[in-house]
């Protein structure tokens, strides 16, 4: 059975490389599925997880926003950020849904609300990566 090679590549550095049999994750215009000898595609990724299939395994990795670039025998992501889940501190990210949380229910002029449901997302994005 044909596979996929998979790459996915961080400002800090590659995340993972890897042959898959399909890659599944969200794209700004909706969800993707991709299986070896897809047609070349670009896509920027939400703040989302990317499902690595691979016979009966899944691994997953909790990515916050990129690009996702297809040729039909290799997928590159290019992430703002990408772990995963034996990397999240769950601790952590509990504590920055809260802090996001608690941004977005005050009603003081000088919160960033963008900046705030962003951080919430990415942080509700590696809880339940890791769950």
């Amino acid at each position: 059975m044909k596979t996929l090679t998979v790459s996915v590549v961080t400002p800090d550095g590659p995340v993972l490389e890897d042959d898959f049999d399909m890659v599944c994750c969200k794209s700004e215009n909706g969800e993707l599925g991709v299986l070896p000898g897809h047609i070349p595609l670009v896509a920027p990724l939400s703040i989302s997880a990317v499902r690595l299939k691979r016979e009966n395994d899944v691994t997953l990795l909790a990515v916050n926003g990129g690009f996702l670039e297809v040729q039909p025998e290799k997928i590159t992501i290019l992430a703002q950020s990408a772990e995963k889940p034996s990397d999240i501190d769950v601790e952590r990210a509990k504590k920055a849904e809260e802090r996001a949380k608690q941004r977005l229910q005050s009603k003081q002029d000088n919160v960033d609300f963008h900046r705030a449901e962003l951080a919430l997302k990415r942080a509700l994005n590696r809880i339940n990566v890791t769950q």
